[in-house]
């Protein structure tokens, strides 16, 4: 009886690694990034907190959508690295510490205090191509500050080219990071 169980046993586990082989993980994890040149920070003003985008539903997710004639496609191939709304905000603050070269421009998780003065609100109503190649980037910022008091939101629509092939999920990421730099720059002239 033992022997049988043994010759099953080893029979089984023979099986599992035959069958039970490794599976390539063919995900593609993308970060936005900032574009604005990299310079050095020196500056202590402005002191303004990022706070996370507010994002329509549909792109709220880890995967990659896109909206074609009224319907969405998700990709389970082409996933964020991290949340979409994490994502915008460490790119704008980025962008924004680069133009103006402060160094207290950051995503408000970051902050560990009150250290800064403004928190940029945005919210995103659309962010994905249109139908001819164009990265549409559209919503409201806000800077508003600490002490108090309302600000007017500024409405914004911006365009960045996509490449041809609107597949290549790449050239789209990079169409993106084109059009936060856009953003960024109108946010910092404070139009």
């Amino acid at each position: 009886m033992n022997l049988r169980l043994l010759t099953f046993a080893l029979l089984l586990t023979l099986t599992g690694c035959s069958v039970l082989q490794p599976v390539k993980d063919s995900t593609v994890r993308h970060l936005l990034e900032p574009l604005v040149p990299d310079r050095a920070l020196t500056a202590a003003r402005p002191a303004m907190a990022v706070n996370r985008a507010s994002l329509p539903g549909y792109l709220d997710t880890q995967q990659l959508v896109t909206r074609s004639e009224g319907k969405l496609m998700v990709s389970n191939r082409d996933v964020w690295g991290e949340p979409l709304d994490t994502g915008i905000s460490r790119v704008i603050a980025r962008n924004l510490s680069r133009i103006t070269g402060s160094m207290n421009i950051q995503p408000v998780e970051s902050f560990t205090s009150l250290d800064y003065g403004t928190l940029l609100e945005l919210r995103i109503t659309q962010f994905e191509p249109n139908t001819d190649n164009q990265m549409v980037l559209e919503g409201t910022w806000k800077l508003q500050p600490v002490t108090g008091g309302e600000t007017r939101s500024h409405y914004f629509r911006l365009l960045a080219p996509v490449p041809v092939d609107p597949s290549a999920m790449t050239a789209r990421v990079t169409a993106m990071n084109q059009a936060l730099e856009q953003l960024s720059r109108q946010i910092a002239r404070g139009q």
